[in-house]
């Protein structure tokens, strides 16, 4: 059996177009983050606790709808999935709106400005699966690396752009200008992706979600422990940074982040051409390099060298492992597929990365890099033994 059976070569406008829509709904999600604590704390008058609450509620939706948006896509169509997606971060966005029109009832703001956040997060959730999805089911496999890496470059280009964004329209325009960007932002992408022909749904069973955890959990546990350092990054880097006294403690994480998607631009096509286990073990050996050197460093250039290098290195585990992933997926569930293969980065980044700040706590900043590196390396083993075993594609049966 063919594991990929294309119905058409995808078209570069079809990949940017999709791009793009994941391009967008990270954009929003990121311009919301610096604005969102102002909002919640100066102007509804709420704790810092509801802050977490209400920022955080995006991110366990966004876990929480992982497996429902690999099932629906595979189901409907990944076209069908991008689309809801899509709806479900306009009516966010109508939300926040709202959430300014009850502002002198501040529970009622809160409790509708949480909804907003719950739906934005399984917007991410529906138009990142079915946009990978769809780029799949379009192409061969000679090119599911580089389908991969590209949609993720587009997620982290969003990442990085929002925030400043965010930054800038509320202090020049308020919330009202996250909401409005947020509902318009999507609106725009929707009519973007609309032209886009759509590709017909395999038959799908109940069995499903079972027989694919049990074809994709090996490459997900090594993800998972390749994302470590990914999480340390964006959670303590500059905190670590400042108690050092580097400056400018922000380019710590820029580097990561620039080194990452420059990675992903230049090589995407490598795990395609070296095969997904090998290019993540090497990759995973340039990421950890990079941490470990953060935690050696003893002057502030060597240290940003070190972030670019975890950078760098991580760019390319993602998509390696994410080929081995698929191509033990039945081809008739590549959604579902991709839904547990990143819930297995939710669940590492949701529960290691509160567990290695308790370690900071006792042991110091520094050593939770030299420990995510450690732990990074734990992945190597895993892929070569994938790399040294068989694909072997199970069939959705029952």
């Amino acid at each position: 059996m063919n594991l990929y059976q294309p119905s058409a070569a995808p078209t570069e406008h079809t990949v940017l177009s999709l791009m793009a829509c994941v391009f967008a709904v990270f954009l929003v999600t990121g311009a919301a983050l610096p604005a969102l604590p102002l909002y919640i704390h100066d102007s509804l008058g709420f704790s810092t606790f509801t802050v977490g609450l209400v920022s955080g509620a995006q991110f366990t939706a966004s876990l929480l709808c992982r497996l429902w948006s690999g099932t629906i896509s595979d189901r409907r169509g990944p076209k069908f999935a991008v689309t809801a997606g899509l709806m479900m971060a306009m009516l966010a966005g109508l939300l926040y709106l709202g959430s300014l029109m009850a502002i002198g009832r501040a529970g009622l703001a809160i409790a509708i400005l949480l909804v907003g956040r719950v739906l934005l997060g399984g917007a991410e959730s529906f138009i990142m699966i079915g946009a990978q999805s769809w780029c799949l089911s379009l192409s061969g496999p000679s090119k599911v690396g580089r389908m991969i890496a590209w949609i993720g470059t587009a997620m982290f280009v969003a990442l990085a752009l929002g925030a400043p964004l965010g930054s800038v329209l509320f202090k020049n325009f308020g919330f009202a200008s996250i909401g409005l960007a947020t509902l318009l932002g999507s609106a725009a992408t929707l009519l973007l992706v609309s032209p886009i022909p759509a590709t017909n749904p395999a038959p799908q069973s109940r069995k499903a979600t079972g027989q694919v955890l049990k074809a994709v959990w090996i490459p997900g546990v090594a993800m998972a422990f390749s994302s470590l350092g990914y999480g340390i990054m964006t959670a303590f880097a500059v905190l670590l940074f400042v108690q050092r006294g580097w400056q400018p403690a922000w380019l710590s994480f820029t580097a990561f982040a620039v080194s990452l998607m420059a990675a992903r631009v230049l090589f995407g096509p490598l795990p395609d051409r070296l095969g997904g286990a090998r290019t993540a073990a090497i990759f995973i050996a340039i990421h950890s390099a990079g941490l470990a050197l953060i935690w050696l460093s003893p002057e502030a250039w060597l240290a940003f060298v070190g972030s670019a290098m975890a950078g760098f290195g991580y760019a390319l585990v993602y998509p390696g492992f994410g080929m081995e992933a698929m191509a033990r997926a039945p081809a008739q569930a590549r959604g579902l597929a991709m839904g547990v293969y990143t819930a297995f980065i939710d669940l590492a980044l949701g529960i290691f990365t509160p567990l290695l700040g308790l370690v900071a706590n006792v042991l110091g900043l520094d050593m939770i890099f030299l420990i995510a590196a450690l732990l990074a390396l734990c992945a190597v083993p895993i892929a070569m033994w994938l790399r040294t075993h068989p694909t072997q594609v199970p069939e959705i049966v029952g």
